[in-house]
């Protein structure tokens, strides 16, 4: 594989700037590649490109230095302290690819003026480099559920909407996508927010040849009712209810305080539960501010289960966890994954990376033990 471009939609954001010091840090060998799927046995001869190969840049609506955004992830202890001194160049070596990012409410003009742009801002940073293709990856704050969605999938009426300065037809993480697309990109949705996953950019993605996967990260609590829930179907329990309380702070933790950016994310996590148990639950879901807790993240779940007889029974767990640390590598695997499908010629959704998301697009499959089979058999395509 050939020199490929990271561009990463919220690229001064926790998992960004983790993202980045761990593809500084690998590079420089001070890190193992703890938390990447992709440095697994199963992806010795698939081609990828190496960290070397990883060129950096983004967009952002904030202008903090990446090195001052590291410096609270080093207290909260998602980078070690050690590495910090060892990075800082990297850091501010990628600084200089971040351009300002498209906020519905700043923006003036057109969102066909603010494409433009990022379309721009993308096309100079590959030319820039000389890269072969580059990565989207949009790991920006939560937006609330679209109120609305383009009809019918039509390209040319969007494309007319969008040229009018007093409407915003699109939600700002459906403009990133168009714009990626419109750039020749591949796309990955990380978020919950609306995205890609509109008919209309489906549709000019399989025109454009360009493959896109999404969306909403996979790292803690659905990654273990993925795991769990199956275990309940294939011994016939019956569950009854499945209870969860999230805790969380940081960056995340403010935007989720807003309860229409949090329906988002409840949206996402409550989808796959049915699809993994056969049946409707009621499952309660709680999404909690607590500042304190910084960038560390706990999830509660209450599972009252039935078993032979009527037996009533109950499953409880507590997962600890810093996001950032668990979604970052993912980033990078991404990357690495989606490139190559780019090269390979694929598009449209990557169902075989259902493994990564919440609410995965192109695919049903929720169940962990079956998407991890899946990946592992496109990887093997892959490296035929």
């Amino acid at each position: 594989m050939t020199r490929t471009g990271l561009w990463l939609i919220g690229a001064r954001g926790s998992v960004a700037t983790t993202a980045v010091s761990g593809l500084l840090a690998l590079r420089a060998g001070l890190a193992p590649p703890t938390g990447c799927v992709t440095q697994r046995p199963e992806f010795a001869e698939v081609p990828l490109p190496a960290w070397e190969d990883l060129v950096v840049g983004g967009h952002d609506v904030v202008a903090t230095p990446l090195e001052k955004c590291a410096e609270p992830l080093a207290q909260a202890g998602v980078l070690p302290h050690h590495l910090l001194s060892h990075i800082v160049p990297g850091l501010r070596a990628v600084d200089t690819e971040i351009r300002d990012g498209y906020h519905p409410v700043t923006h003036q003009g057109s969102q066909a003026d603010a494409a433009r742009r990022m379309v721009d801002d993308i096309a100079g940073f590959r030319d820039r480099h000389g890269l072969a293709r580059v990565v989207v990856v949009n790991v920006s704050s939560t937006e609330p559920p679209a109120p609305f969605v383009p009809e019918h999938g039509d390209l040319a009426a969007l494309e007319a909407a969008m040229a009018d300065p007093g409407r915003a037809v699109l939600p700002a993480s459906s403009l990133s996508a168009y714009a990626a697309l419109r750039a020749g990109c591949s796309f990955v949705d990380f978020t919950p927010s609306t995205g890609i996953a509109l008919p209309v950019l489906d549709q000019l993605a399989r025109e454009l040849a360009l493959p896109y996967a999404g969306r909403d990260g996979k790292t803690g609590e659905t990654l273990l009712r993925t795991v769990l829930a199956p275990m309940f179907t294939a011994r016939a329990l019956r569950v009854r209810s499945w209870a969860g309380t999230n805790l969380l702070g940081g960056g995340d933790g403010a935007t989720l305080q807003d309860p229409d950016r949090a329906g988002s994310k409840l949206e996402s996590k409550a989808r796959g539960l049915a699809a993994l148990l056969g049946h409707d639950v009621v499952a309660p879901l709680h999404i909690d501010n607590v500042p304190d807790l910084g960038e560390q993240k706990t999830a509660w779940d209450h599972v009252s289960f039935e078993g032979f007889l009527g037996a009533r029974m109950t499953l409880q767990f507590t997962w600890t966890g810093l996001d950032s640390s668990l979604a970052a590598p993912l980033v990078l695997d991404l990357a690495r994954l989606v490139a190559a499908a780019h090269a390979d010629g694929q598009s449209g959704p990557l169902g075989s990376l259902a493994v990564f998301f919440k609410d995965p697009l192109g695919s049903d499959e929720h169940r962990f033990a079956e998407q991890t089979r899946e990946l592992y058999r496109w990887a093997g395509e892959l490296r035929a």
